[in-house]
């Protein structure tokens, strides 16, 4: 054979190979493109993407994302984001802002004014530029301005607007506290902004709108004395009326008084507004509302007003329960009353009749721990009517439909599982063994699906503090919804907000009715989260004491917030008194030491470990303890605790104690079945 054709089928078979490496490397290249830049993914993945990927997108997504990574070292921070301000895209504000806070974070200030005044440049209504403003302002008056006027609700602003030199004038002192009483009441130092707002010679030029205003924002902030100073006379308007109303409702008898005549005159003045039905909802709360109240109410009020409704069978018995239940399925207060008439006839061992109150309203017509409660009772009533199989159809679907909690964990009990590890191990070595198990799970990402693109791009590059900053701007004049408190929470606990955040959470999972699949996953593991972990594991593995249960017990007493004091004076991660705390330590104990994350996690695990071989092991008399105190838990005890642990808590007679208990156990529940990835899909709900 010639050499001219070997030297042809040489080059046609290379050039068919490098074509086919060319397709395959192109398609690699696409599917890597197709696959986002996530928090999921581990550093070297991410680097891979930011040193190789031919989208630019992606190269600055990545950039990103490292450098969130990459906050004990601004000098790499830097390195990352070096040129990757480029382009009209929002992405590029953020990257423009993250270089200018590496600059000052290195101690290059010329450097970090240049970043900022390129941001407010290019990206004068960004987000992000907010903090250009904040950052260049000085004693720029017109900066400060634009940046109140045109990102009001931005935490930038709030700040400025909270800086007061002490030389400031009146009118600027009124003008920043009414800022803040519009979009940010609850700002560190706003309460005393808008106090001194209202004085006696601060607030002479105070506009009756105004003066409405900032009563408002303290009332919100539950200072009903200094909203009714700031007043000073003015006419209320039903809003206003209704704020302050329902604060001096939680103030002192006398404060209560005025609250409820207050809640009143709204009621009877426009029986048809909102505002009405929410203070007949207010002064129908308590569990044993006051008749005359009731009573005084506007007849065609009282007709609307399942909050009335559910009052009205709670004084008077039962008589028109179930058709009160019936008419307003979808109303919170009858949801709570199903409860209260389910709960009496439970305790007077009434199965039938607790039975038809908990069947009268669907379960997917209530939210998801509502209905987890309703089935566990149905199907304890089923068992104590002697119809085992009917109970156990209903237990086993509680346990395949909902998460891990109070009730699935009895539930997967009464179907003879739910077992419980030990809680105190017989040594520090065993305790170790268990927190290297359990450290690291339940920290995954997951996608935030807030419906604003910018939040969710942020939140997925590990930008929490951005997301949460351009969120915020964004729903200042937005009514809240259980939806919007589900990403709220998810937010705030991004940026490490942990007691507002948990609230929020709840409250959600308190209104969302019937959620679908991924939104009751991410419900159930936000409520979750596992911080401090250090801390929580030296404190399990010196004090032998099994780590879920300590974060069970924080999540309820604190909700991991390390400065928290309750109102009789328990301080702290686990909420000790400084009585017990200094028992604990055999020495005396300052609340600075209490308020250490660390000391107090190991004084509240001795604590717990006491409270355990106390009660030898008895989860249900440990956790009752824990709120009560040792001595009236002890006086609880009976046959019941040992048969019907169930009922045994709903006859704790404190009321706090009984929710405490079960929530705590369904913390712990929750804590111990980490892997769980929602409901059962082969099933229909």
């Amino acid at each position: 054979m010639s050499a001219g054709p070997t030297r042809g089928l040489l080059l046609l078979g290379g050039t068919s190979i490098l074509t086919l490496m060319a397709i395959v490397g192109g398609q690699r290249l696409l599917r890597q493109r197709a696959i986002a830049v996530t928090p999921r993914m581990d550093s070297a993945q991410v680097w891979a993407r930011y040193r190789w990927s031919l989208d630019p997108v992606q190269r600055r997504e990545a950039a990103l994302l490292l450098a969130s990574r990459s906050k004990d070292s601004p000098q790499r921070q830097r390195r990352l984001l070096a040129g990757q301000g480029w382009g009209p895209a929002p992405l590029a504000a953020v990257a423009l802002k993250q270089q200018a806070l590496a600059a000052q974070r290195l101690g290059r200030p010329a450097e970090a004014k240049q970043r900022w005044r390129s941001l407010l440049e290019r990206f004068p209504t960004s987000a992000a530029s907010a903090d250009a403003r904040y950052y260049l302002k000085g004693k720029d008056a017109q900066l400060k301005q634009q940046l109140l006027s045109q990102q009001p609700a931005h935490p930038a602003a709030l700040a400025a607007a909270a800086e007061l030199p002490d030389d400031a004038s009146e009118d600027r002192l009124q003008a920043n506290a009414l800022h803040l009483a519009r979009w940010g009441p609850h700002w560190p130092g706003a309460a005393s902004l808008m106090r001194r707002s209202c004085g006696t010679l601060s607030g002479i030029g105070l506009s009756q709108e105004q003066r409405l205003s900032l009563a408002s924002a303290l009332a919100e902030l539950g200072d009903g004395q200094a909203a009714e100073l700031c007043l000073q006379g003015t006419p209320l308007q039903p809003p206003q009326e209704l704020i302050i109303g329902r604060t001096l409702l939680r103030g002192t008898p006398v404060q209560k008084r005025r609250g409820e005549a207050l809640l009143l005159d709204l009621a009877n003045a426009h029986p048809q507004s909102e505002e009405a039905l929410k203070a007949a909802a207010l002064l129908s709360e308590p569990l044993r509302p006051k008749q005359a109240l009731l009573d005084a109410l506007p007849l065609s009020l009282q007709e609307r007003s399942a909050d009335v409704a559910a009052a009205r069978v709670r004084l008077n018995g039962d008589p028109n329960g179930l058709e009160v239940l019936t008419r307003w399925p979808d109303h919170p207060a009858i949801w709570q009353l199903q409860w209260d008439l389910a709960r009496n006839a439970l305790l007077d061992d009434q199965w039938e009749q607790a039975l038809s109150v908990l069947t009268t309203i669907p379960g997917n017509k209530l939210p998801d721990p509502l209905a987890a409660r309703q089935q566990f009772w149905i199907g304890f009533s089923l068992a104590k009517l002697g119809k085992q199989e009917q109970a156990e159809r209903v237990w086993d679907s509680l346990v395949k439909d909902y998460p891990p909690g109070y009730y699935t964990w009895r539930a997967e009990a009464r179907l003879g599982g739910g077992d419980l590890p030990a809680l105190r191990a017989e040594t520090a070595a065993a305790a170790t063994r268990t927190i290297k198990a359990n450290t690291g799970i339940g920290q995954g990402w997951s996608p935030l699906n807030s419906g604003l693109p910018l939040v969710d791009q942020l939140w997925r590059l590990g930008l929490r503090q951005e997301a949460w900053d351009t969120w915020r701007s964004s729903q200042a004049d937005v009514k809240p919804s259980p939806q919007s408190q589900l990403i709220e929470g998810r937010l705030r606990l991004g940026v490490q907000d942990y007691w507002t955040g948990l609230n929020r959470l709840w409250r959600a999972n308190l209104r969302l009715v019937a959620p679908d699949d991924e939104t009751q996953l991410q419900l159930h593991q936000s409520q979750h989260p596992r911080p401090l972990l250090p801390e929580f594991s030296a404190a399990a593995q010196q004090e032998a004491v099994r780590l879920e249960l300590l974060l069970a017990i924080a999540r309820q007493e604190s909700r991991f917030s390390p400065g928290v004091r309750s109102p009789v004076g328990a301080v702290g991660l686990l909420q000790l008194m400084p009585a017990t705390a200094a028992e604990m330590a055999a020495a005396p104990i300052s609340d600075d030491d209490l308020q250490e994350p660390g000391r107090n996690a190991i004084l509240g695990a001795r604590y717990l470990a006491w409270l355990l071989e106390e009660w030898q092991g008895n989860i249900w008399l440990t956790a009752a303890s824990y709120n009560a105190g040792p001595g009236a838990a002890g006086s609880w005890r009976s046959e019941e605790l040992a048969q019907d642990p169930e009922l045994w808590v709903e006859r704790i007679p404190y009321p706090e104690t009984r929710l405490y208990t079960k929530k705590v156990l369904g913390n712990l529940w929750a804590y111990l079945k980490p892997d769980w990835a929602g409901r059962d899909r082969s099933r229909s709900r």
